[in-house]
Formats: structure tokens, sequence, C-alpha cells
């Protein structure tokens, strides 16, 4: 149970509003407090008695009711709470906040909020993937808003895709995380000690896939994005840490206050990793090829008319047990690795723990689209089990793992 800690709700319009209700119901089971703006177009699908019964307060509507102006300006309505939750987050809302319009209760008051804001998308999956939406979508991101979703599945409108608002369980998660985070935030007037307590900790993060020539044109990868090795480097550089990110290649800026040194190969990765050790910890996040071709062409390989052609496939070299079996004074106190497996995720990874000696293995199941998305469901497992956490944000698990690893060096 959550003590003292509250969330505003935005609830937009559209039929993914229903699923507000349960939310606001895990939210309160929880301990957590809630207060509710609902749009006009919100009100077409849920009612405000509804809502007040479940959540115990009263629903505000209007920017022009003068006796809520009284009790409790839209200006404070805004900075009261802890968090501000918009779901379902509409194209409309979304457009809305990404040219800071202030037309109505709702829209003002993510204009006037200082809170953290996180947002659940919901609509139809061509207006989610319209260039207008996607350009919204970075645009809300780059300021810092958290996004949660949306699913992929059938929708109301009989189409199929991308656009359904998350699990109310999986916005609750988010939430929890989004307000773990403001407990360490180090901008926030106020911040304790824990805020900078890896100041002083170098930590080395790798991230992203390697690219593994065929020939000048050609090469063998995978799917990562690098999201969630970036995320971790950044979450550890906001507790203080001096972080160094050897990425492979990926389309993604370096996270501020983190020197980020680009490789390509797994040679070339696990070469820039021993040389940016000494460090207290290494988290090798990179989704590193486990193979390449032993005799790559130095000319592209022609097309042969209808005759295949064959690789000859060797081991790449293996970065976390090479780090692993470094003697004590060179081994980094905490080395972690990531298991990125399709199924019994738990045994594989649990075995590649023991095998590669590393002190922890973060898995997650990569069946369900994490390559290049914007969510991850993970376990951790250590000498003493496995500790399963929700599935959430990248940002958040990075957050979430910072923390553990904090509390390990500390």
């Amino acid at each position: 149970m959550r003590s003292g800690k509250s969330v505003l709700l935005i609830i937009g319009g559209g039929v993914a509003a229903y699923k507000a209700l349960l939310l606001i119901r895990l939210l309160k089971t929880a301990g957590i407090g809630v207060r509710v703006v609902l749009t006009r177009a919100g009100a077409e699908f849920v009612t405000p008695l509804s809502i007040g019964a479940l959540s115990g307060e009263k629903v505000f509507t209007d920017l022009f009711d003068l006796t809520d102006e009284a009790e409790m300006g839209h200006i404070q309505l805004s900075r009261a709470a802890d968090l501000v939750v918009v779901a379902p987050a509409t194209a409309d809302l979304m457009a809305k906040m990404s040219a800071g319009l202030a037309g109505d209760l709702a829209t003002t008051l993510l204009l006037a909020t200082d809170k953290d804001v996180l947002i659940a998308p919901a609509m139809n999956v061509r207006m989610w993937e319209h260039a207008a939406t996607q350009a919204n979508l970075a645009t809300l991101r780059a300021r810092g808003v958290a996004v949660v979703g949306p699913d992929e599945g059938d929708m109301a409108c009989g189409e199929y895709g991308p656009g359904r608002m998350a699990e109310p369980e999986a916005i609750f998660a988010a939430i929890q995380e989004k307000l773990e985070e403001s407990r360490i935030d180090l901008r926030g007037p106020g911040a304790g000690a824990e805020a900078a307590d890896l100041r002083g900790k170098r930590i080395v993060v790798t991230s992203g896939p390697t690219h593994e020539p065929i020939d000048p044109v050609r090469y063998i990868a995978n799917r990562s994005s690098g999201k969630q090795g970036q995320a971790v480097a950044s979450a550890l550089a906001a507790r203080g840490a001096e972080v160094v990110l050897i990425s492979g290649p990926v389309r993604l800026d370096a996270p501020p206050g983190v020197e980020r040194r680009d490789v390509e190969t797994a040679r070339d990765m696990l070469e820039t990793t021993l040389a940016a050790l000494p460090a207290d910890a290494l988290v090798c996040a990179a989704a590193v090829a486990d193979y390449r071709v032993a005799d790559a062409a130095d000319q592209k390989l022609k097309k042969a008319d209808g005759a295949g052609r064959s690789l000859n496939l060797i081991e790449n070299p293996d970065i976390l047990a090479t780090v692993s079996a470094l003697p004590e004074g060179e081994r980094p106190r905490l080395v972690v690795g990531f298991a990125a497996e399709t199924q019994d995720v738990i045994a594989y990874a649990s075995a590649k723990r023991e095998r590669k000696r590393c002190d922890w293995i973060v898995a997650n199941d990569v069946s369900q689209g994490v390559f290049g998305g914007d969510e991850n469901r993970v376990t951790v497992i250590d000498a003493d089990g496995a500790e399963d956490w929700p599935r959430m944000g990248k940002d958040a698990v990075a957050v979430k793992l910072a923390e553990r690893i904090a509390r390990a060096l500390t």
C-alpha cells in the first residue's frame, strides 16, 4: 500500500474509456488517491456518477465552473497530484498536447502542470500509424512524457493492428514505476541522498545489436533497437554514476551525461568493453550476434542463378563470460547479463547465469515484440532466486534496475 501518493487521471473520449474505471479500482486498492478529469468526449462513454463512485472524489469536467475554481483552481488541480495520467489518450488529445493548446479543462491542466505525465494512447490503427500522430508522439517523448502502449489487436471499428489502449494492469504498473521514479528525481526540490547514490561509481553498459559482415554490403544482425540498454545507461547516469555506453549500430542519440563509444562487431564490442575497465559494474544489455562469417568477402558476393550459397559461421567471443572470468581486482564487483529468449525463459536464463558466471541475469521474453518496442517484461535472476517484474515501459525497467544496482553497490 502506498501512503500519500495521488494521481490526476484525465479520461479522453473513446471506447477504451471503460478501462479507466478498472484502472481507478486498481489505484484505489493500492492506496493511491485518484482525482479524475472527464473530457466532454469521454463523458459519451463513461459517466461522472460511475467515476465518482469508484474514486470517492468529485469528478471535474468544466474549466469555467466558478465553484470548482474557488475550491480547487485548475492550476492547483494540475499540481496537487504526484503524477498526471491520460487514459485513453486519443489522437486529438495528443495533438493538442503537442501543440500546447489549452481550450478545455484537460488541456489546460496538461499545459499548467509541473508534474510528470504518462499517457496511454488509444485510437484506430490508421490514426496511430499516421505521420501526424507519430510526429506528435515523438514531440511528447522528447518533452519527457512517458508512454504505455498501445497494444496490438482487434478494435471496436473492426480493424486489427496497433492502437488498442494498454490493459489497466499494464497502465497501473507504469504508474507505480513513475511514482517510484519521481521519488529519486534529481531535479526535484529536496531530493534525498539516494538521488545521487551512484556518484563516484563507474559503470559500463553494452547496448544494441552487432553487425557481422558477410561482404561489404551485407551482414548478420538481429532486431535489437538498443532502447533498453540506452535507457539503463540514462537511469544509471541520473543516479550520479559515471557511465560508459558501448553501443552497436542504432538510430538513437546518446543519453545526456553518458559517454557513448560506437562499435560494429562483437569483436569490436569486446575490445572496447575491456578497454573501458576497470569499473564497479558491467551491464551487458547488448544483443550480440552469436556467430560471424569465418571468411567474409572483400567484394560483394554475386548471386549465382539457381544455386544456393553456404556461409561458414564461427562463434563470436562471449563478452559476458569473458568479463565474468576476469581475476579479482580486474572483474567488476557486479556483472549483469541479459537473456533474450522465446521459450522456457526462466530455465534458459538461469542456466546462462550459471554457465557464464555472472552475478545477475535479466531475462526477457522477446517472442512478444520486445525487440524494437517501448515495453519490456523481465525477470531478474540472481543467486537467491528469480524476481518477476510486471510488463512496463523500458524506461521504467531501467529505473527499477538502476535502483537495484545502486543497492548492490552501496
